[in-house]
Formats: C-alpha cells, sequence, structure tokens
C-alpha cells in the first residue's frame, strides 16, 4: 500500500486550534466531517478560509480536511486559515514570502482580556449613582 501525501498545519486564534492536512485532490475543504458550505453560514468566513488557497494558486489541486475545536466561528476561520498556511510551506516552501506579506503566517496574538475584581467585566463598572 502506497503512503498518500498528507501536509499537517495547526492553526490557532483565539481560543480555537485547527488541525489541518492538505491533501491532493480537487479542491474540497471539509471541516469537522462536514463540507466547508454547511459548517459555515456567512460567506465571508468561507472567504477567509480559503484566502491561502487562492493566493498560492493551489485551490483545485489541493483537498483540506480540517478538525477544528474551541471559539467561536470566526475565530476558527482564523485558525483554519493559519493552519492552511502553515501547512502550505511543507507543500512547497516557495509560498513562503508571499503567505508572510499577506500575513497568514503571523498568529493573531489578540486574546480576551481577563476580568478585574470590583468590575463586572473586563473594563465594564458597576453603574454610578451619587446617592
Amino acid at each position: 500500500m502506497a503512503k498518500t501525501e498528507r501536509y499537517y498545519g495547526t492553526g490557532r486564534r483565539k481560543k480555537s486550534i485547527a488541525r489541518v492536512y492538505l491533501v491532493p485532490g480537487k479542491g474540497d475543504v471539509v471541516i469537522n466531517k462536514r463540507s466547508m458550505d454547511e459548517y459555515f453560514g456567512l460567506e465571508t468566513l468561507k472567504v477567509i478560509v480559503r484566502q491561502p488557497l487562492v493566493l498560492t494558486e493551489t485551490a483545485d489541486r489541493l483537498d483540506v480536511i480540517v478538525n477544528v475545536h474551541g471559539g467561536g466561528y470566526t475565530g476558527q476561520a482564523g485558525a483554519i486559515r493559519h493552519g492552511i498556511a502553515r501547512a502550505l510551506l511543507q507543500v512547497d516552501g516557495d509560498f513562503r514570502p508571499v503567505l508572510k506579506k499577506a500575513g497568514y503566517l503571523t498568529r493573531d496574538p489578540r486574546m480576551k482580556e481577563r476580568k478585574k475584581y470590583g468590575l463586572k467585566a473586563a473594563r465594564r463598572a458597576p453603574q454610578f449613582s451619587k446617592r
């Protein structure tokens, strides 16, 4: 049995973690055993996921298989994009300058700010009253 080529990349954003596998194929994107159209309702999230593939012109040559958990849909889409970009580096190292310039290899460091004592949320103070 011949070993099929699989390229792996881990993507993260906020609380989302995506494990991304790229395999030679015809351009299908499967997220948590569901099609991308079924998983993401918003068109903008589908565009975000496809950005690295479109940029490197590999959208019709590679199938994407993703396991993603944590966070919300937007964070998951960002994590998937990050994972795809990292996996594309294994496919061909020449993609690095293009992906780096577009900012797809940089992990987005923004996280939720912690709640502080005496406040209702990170910065939200209780309602003020003079009495």
